[in-house]
């Protein structure tokens, strides 16, 4: 290897840890390298749990259906309003939100962003931990009391592994998706387990809180697909800045982000019809016996690492937007990522994990209304013209200053949007109000903030000539 071309590499991994514009040089992930590490992103054990929320009201083939079609809706979403930015100037999520919310107004995506990675990180190594335990009772090397201390003391662990993992940047998020795209086969033959050897079950089976209306039933499975790939936002631009182009990265967001959830998705669905249990590491010992309850609890652990290590790498990269951390360490800004997770697991990991339901819906009620607001902003308001400089540029000679770096059009968006889901739908009793079994909560919500946004831009800000329209 040249010097010229060793000195190149390092500045390829040292541009992958800072927020500044990815060079097109730098951005080095081609079609398969960015497919491969977003299916490892997605194809964790959360999927199991989405499909036994969407297994509470829909049967088998109506529970996929529900659930596909609402994924391909909420991964569409994301990739519209947070996409187009990232790929054309590989930026990360938040950065692309500072032409719609301001140089100041960026920071309420970014507090959504980090809420958002730190509930479904504390969510992935808690099962990791759950899951690490199971396998050790399994093996006979802790009895069956030994889970009170095991649990967290794994959780602190993963965390340490997903630290170490991250030190060299994105080349760790790659290196680790190479291994643990594994999981994705290993969820299909456990899929294939459970409907070759239940089948019957399966086809009987009925959902524990069905409604009496199948409208209704259908309606939330589709909710509930499209808030779990809304959920994706805060992780895209992190992952996408790597691609050249968007001609590049069109059909691995859609293919790899957007459709493992709903196909392993469908192992909890059966789980939780069938087995009145989602995780499959579980029911995977009543059907098979422990060797392959041993196999599956393997990779159900090591699957949320993957999903982790994208998830911890996307937060450290949002930190980066705030000045006090701009110039802070790598191995600082990764502790400031993880160290919440940590303190999650180590003291309440069953009270977080028994209310997935709830941070769920909050995840629709908070990221719908964005992605409304970006699409607005993007392809209504500016046709599609964007400036590098003012994204990065903080004072009040911005063209995205607005009022004192705040955009009011954004945050009345916002609590328009919101409004409107919470209408909807209650995000933690599941109440509704008409016409949510006809249109969603989250369509509406994104549709009402995005008029919002609209009309108050043209009455309110561009005839004052701010935000550089």
């Amino acid at each position: 290897m040249t010097d010229a071309t060793h000195h190149h590499l390092e500045d390829v991994l040292e541009a992958d840890k800072n927020a500044w514009p990815l060079l097109r040089s730098e951005r080095t992930w081609g079609s398969w390298k960015l497919g491969i590490s977003l299916v490892t992103a997605a194809a964790a054990t959360w999927c199991y749990i989405i499909g036994e929320y969407v297994g509470y009201y829909l049967n088998f083939d109506k529970g996929f259906a529900a659930l596909f079609a609402g994924s391909m809706i909420g991964m569409l979403i994301v990739a519209l309003a947070a996409g187009p930015i990232c790929l054309r100037f590989g930026v990360d999520s938040i950065a692309s939100t500072k032409p719609s919310f301001g140089s100041r107004g960026w920071i309420i995506p970014a507090a959504m962003q980090q809420i958002s990675i730190i509930g479904w990180n504390s969510l992935l190594l808690i099962f990791f931990a759950k899951s690490t335990t199971q396998l050790l009772i399994a093996l006979g090397i802790v009895g069956e009391g030994g889970s009170r201390l095991i649990v967290p003391a794994t959780v602190v662990l993963a965390c340490a592994i997903v630290f170490l993992v991250l030190l060299r940047g994105v080349s760790g998020v790659d290196r680790v998706a190479k291994i643990l795209v594994a999981h994705v086969f290993v969820g299909a033959w456990m899929l294939w387990i459970i409907v070759t050897n239940r089948w019957g079950d399966l086809e009987a089976a009925v959902p524990a809180y069905a409604s009496t209306s199948p409208l209704w039933n259908y309606t939330t499975g589709v909710e509930i697909g499209i808030v779990s790939l809304l959920s994706w936002w805060p992780y895209i631009g992190a992952m996408i800045r790597m691609a050249p182009s968007g001609r590049k990265a069109a059909v691995p967001i859609m293919v790899g982000m957007g459709a493992p959830v709903p196909m392993l998705s469908l192992i909890g669905i059966a789980g939780i019809l069938v087995l009145k249990v989602s995780d499959p590491a579980e029911w995977l010992r009543t059907i098979g016996g422990p060797t392959y309850g041993i196999i599956a609890l393997l990779f159900v652990a090591a699957a949320n690492l993957g999903t982790a290590v994208t998830g911890v790498y996307a937060a450290a990269i949002g930190l980066r937007h705030f000045p006090t951390f701009e110039k802070s360490s790598w191995p600082v800004l990764l502790v400031l990522a993880i160290g919440p997770v940590a303190l999650v697991g180590l003291f309440i990991p069953d009270l977080f994990f028994a209310n997935f339901g709830t941070f769920l819906a909050f995840i629709g009620l908070a990221f719908a209304p964005l992605c409304g607001i970006q699409i607005t902003d993007y392809y209504f308001l500016r046709n599609r013209t964007i400036s590098i400089r003012c994204i990065f540029s903080n004072g009040a000679h911005s063209g995205y200053w607005f009022t004192g770096g705040f955009n009011i059009a954004a945050i009345g968006a916002m609590i328009a949007g919101c409004g409107t889901y919470r209408y909807l739908l209650n995000p933690i009793t599941y109440e509704s109000n008409t016409p949510y079994e006809y249109v969603t909560a989250s369509l509406p919500a994104a549709f009402v903030a995005g008029l919002v946004y609209f009309v108050l831009t043209k009455l309110i800000v561009q005839p004052r000539k701010l935000g550089g329209y």
